[in-house]
Order: C-alpha cells, then structure tokens, then sequence
C-alpha cells in the first residue's frame, strides 16, 4: 500500500495523456517556419495508431530543438517546446528508468528556465516555501499559459520518474496548485487533460503519505465527464492511480474493460486511445497477482 515505486509498464500507462503534449511541442517548434506543416504535423501525430511509429521518430524533433537551443538558449517558446517533448518521451517511451529519470531531469531544467524567462518570481521558485509560491501564482496570466502548461508537465514527468525521492514528492503539492492556476488562466481547451493531471498527482502515494485519492477520483472522473469517455487514457489513470492504490479490483477491472471495448479511433485522440488499450491490457494481465 505504502510503495512509491510503480512497475516500468505502468509508469509509462499512466502517463499516456501526456502524448497530447507532444503535438503542441511539434507545433510550437515549427509554426514560425511553417504553421501548415505543423498543424498537420500535430494531427498526424494525435490519429496515429502505430504508437512505435511515434516513438521511432520523436527523437528526431528532440535533436532538432536541441539544436534550436544551441543558438536561442534563452526562447521560452523552445524552451517550453523542448520540455513538453522530453517530459512526454521519458515518461511514455523510455523503457530504461534510469533513462526516464534523466530525460525528465532535462525536461525540468528546460520548462524552469522557460519559465524564469517569462515571468520573473518564478526565479525564486527552487527552494521557496509553499505559502510563497502560492502567493507568487496570482501573477501568472494567459499569456504566461503554455510556459505553465509546459512546466506542469515536466514537473509532473520528473516527480513520477524519481518517486523514490523525497525531495521530488515534496513538490506534488506546488505542481497541483500549478496546474489550478493554469485552469483560470487558460481558455479550457484542455481542461480535461489537466484534471487527469490533478488526479495523478493526488493518487501517486497513498494517504498516509499526503495523497489525497477522493481527491483524484473526482478529478479523473471530471476528466472522463468533459470528455464524454472519449479520452480512454483518463480512465486507465483512474484504474492505475486510484483503484490500484486502494485496492478496489471491480472498480479496476470495470473501467479497464470499459478502455478495451471502446473503439479507440476518435479524431485527435486515436494514438492516445491506442496506448491507453494496450496499458489497460497490461494491468489486466498483472491484475491477480497485484490485487
């Protein structure tokens, strides 16, 4: 019950809504040189169904930003590109922990200079006290939105790939405010994303350590709402996060069957849907050996 660790398969399940992320990152890299191309880009990427297809080639566009990097090091909008894109890798891709850990690791410093780049307190974030930094949040506007975004997901991504850290699950509390703020100040596009989001940072440890799992089953189940149950991954998040932390093996079983027989093909979802059915698969099979 007390385990802060999660097997490899289900690190990587758990985090499938984070592959939405990795479009906006293609998007943000080339709109300045083609936003056709990047637009059709991100649609490619959002209707594949070949999840290795994706993983084979996202490399390619993390060298690319790094070399962008290399002469703009300073360009939130990069910065904030590259974050989202390594974040999504280490946590979706990257089989090896040790190399989660450390593409996380870059993703973070990434989205933190991005973010010190576009909005001064933030600074001062390393090592400030809770009570402060909720208070610098106040500043944040809509046109700091997608430097949060990309900062709540790299701190969302480093935090689960070093969970046997404590000083990195001392920081679920800021990213959760993080993303609260991000919900008043974005235009609820993505709302839905983000409380799954919500959900997995409340239900990462158990109560006895500071999770909050009521907390995260109504998160992921608004997240399910505004989706209309089209978003299957928010219902593996559910499944893993929740049901698994507090042993509820019908609740499991139910929404993860729910992922399998649902038809997976929903415009500018069907990738996401794809790796969500075969997560589900996943913790199906290991299902009487972990419950």
């Amino acid at each position: 019950m007390g385990k802060l660790h999660r097997s490899t398969a289900s690190v990587r399940g758990a985090s499938v809504a984070a592959v939405a992320l990795l479009c906006t990152g293609c998007a943000s890299l080339m709109s300045s040189a083609a936003s056709g191309l990047a637009d059709n880009l991100s649609a490619a990427v959002l209707n594949q169904d070949d999840p290795e297809t994706v993983k084979d080639g996202a490399p390619a566009y993390l060298l690319l930003l790094d070399s962008f990097l290399e002469g703009s090091p300073d360009d939130p909008r990069l910065l904030a590109s590259a974050a989202t894109l390594y974040a999504t890798y280490g946590t979706v891709f990257a089989d090896d922990p040790e190399r989660a850990a450390r593409l996380t690791a870059r993703a973070l410093s990434y989205s933190s200079t991005a973010m010190c780049e576009s909005y001064a307190p933030s600074c001062e974030w390393d090592g400030m006290r809770f009570e402060d930094y909720e208070q610098t949040l106040g500043g944040l506007g809509s046109r700091q939105a997608d430097v949060v975004y990309a900062h709540g997901l790299a701190s969302l991504a480093y935090i689960r790939a070093h969970s046997a850290d404590y000083a990195a699950i001392a920081k679920l509390p800021y990213s959760e405010a993080l993303f609260e703020r991000y919900l008043d100040i974005n235009d609820g596009s993505d709302d839905g994303t983000i409380y799954t989001y919500l959900g997995i940072l409340n239900t990462l440890i158990p109560p006895a350590l500071g999770g909050d799992p009521e907390k995260g089953r109504s998160y992921f189940e608004r997240a399910i709402d505004i989706s209309g149950g089209t978003d299957l991954s928010a219902k593996v998040e559910f499944a893993n996060g929740y049901a698994r932390l507090l042993y509820e093996r019908e609740l499991h079983d139910q929404l993860l069957n729910e992922v399998l027989a649902s038809d997976p093909y929903v415009p500018g979802a069907t990738l996401l849907n794809v790796l969500a059915q075969q997560q589900a698969e996943d913790l199906l099979a290991s299902a009487d050996d972990y419950f």
